[in-house]
């Protein structure tokens, strides 16, 4: 395992932890069985998205690599290679924590060089993963980010961030909060195939219904849409109808994209469960990590049909942040590693 490219010595100060600082532990119980846990000490915690990226924000925050929610597609796969370890088996089962994520981020929250930027979390690996139930990083992260009243988005497959709902509310009321969790389908035995460790798509949208009655605006990412499995006109019609049921502010449609790492992955489990798939799915992507933009603008506009027969309006940008801060220059923000995208 490649620790050392993350350490100090010849990485320099780009490394993301000192030499020495990981322990690893298993834990023997049922929730946690066949899960390896490699606790670290980061070195940072802002990560900086690339320049080239699609996203509308800048600097992103997590505490976790690899992901226990196993989702055959998940496009973060390719990390673990990193580090090497496996992209497969190894992503879902081979959890790096930085354990020292709350207090790393109040720290870089109060240098002077940062500037208050928006922050996202969620956009890489799952923050509300089974390890959060253990590990509890991110009350820790929300109560720094709320004192600062720096706003921030997050975006989860896990019905564990309902536990953290006072702290949302607190957050809410001083900067901008947006919460918006992942439902691609409601088909439960696709689901139980493609994401074996998310919590069903029902439990996700009655999170999102639990959060929309506390008061914080909670939006439905539609992803993945996944070709021929989940992308029929009756199926798209109940995934959107129950994000309407469930009080979403807004539901976006995203369409699978299959990236190195995730791709082979991905393929090795369409040969196993859809054979007759594979070659349909070569010519689809056989342009790239994404579907062809046809696809993708009658993906989007069917699902855009739907949200207004069932009444979802476009999501509403919450408040500005209410508490004042110090001035502060200028600058770039805290030195990190640069982060992946979700797009």
């Amino acid at each position: 395992m490649r620790w050392e490219n993350l350490s100090e010595g010849p990485a320099g100060p780009a490394a993301l932890f000192g030499a020495g600082a990981v322990v690893t532990r298993t834990v023997d119980t049922p929730e946690f069985r066949g899960i390896t846990f490699h606790e670290v000490r980061a070195r940072s915690i802002v990560n900086r998205v690339p320049g080239a990226s699609r996203m509308p924000f800048e600097w992103t925050v997590n505490p976790y690599r690899g992901c226990s929610h196993a989702c055959v597609y998940c496009f973060a796969r390719k990390t673990h290679s990193y580090l090497d370890l496996d992209t497969g088996l190894g992503f879902d089962s081979q959890i790096v924590v930085k354990t020292n994520a709350p207090e790393l981020l109040r720290r870089e929250l109060a240098a002077p060089r940062w500037t208050g930027a928006h922050i996202a979390m969620g956009t890489n690996v799952d923050c509300y993963q089974r390890a959060e139930g253990r590990y509890r990083l991110m009350p820790g992260i929300i109560e720094a980010l709320r004192d600062r009243a720096n706003p921030f988005s997050i975006l989860t497959k896990g019905t564990l961030i309902l536990r953290d709902l006072p702290l949302l509310r607190e957050a809410a009321g001083v900067t901008e909060v947006g919460i918006s969790v992942s439902v691609g389908f409601t088909d439960t035995t696709l689901w139980r195939t493609v994401e074996p460790g998310t919590p069903s798509p029902a439990a996700r949208l009655n999170a999102v219904r639990t959060l929309t009655d506390a008061g914080i605006e909670c939006g439905v990412l539609m992803a993945p849409v996944i070709p021929f499995l989940g992308d029929s006109p009756a199926q798209l019609r109940a995934t959107v109808r129950a994000v309407a049921e469930s009080g979403a502010t807004s539901v976006t449609p995203l369409v699978l994209h299959l990236r190195p790492g995730a791709r082979e992955w991905f393929t090795a489990w369409l040969g196993e469960h859809h054979p007759h798939l594979v070659e349909r799915y070569e010519r689809m992507y056989a342009g790239g990590s994404y579907a062809p933009t046809w696809y993708q603008r009658m993906i989007t506009r069917q699902v855009h049909q739907l949200a207004a027969e069932f009444g979802i309006g476009p999501a509403r940008r919450g408040a500005a942040r209410r508490i004042a801060g110090p001035e502060r220059p200028d600058g770039p923000g805290p030195a990190g590693a640069t982060q992946l995208t979700l797009l």
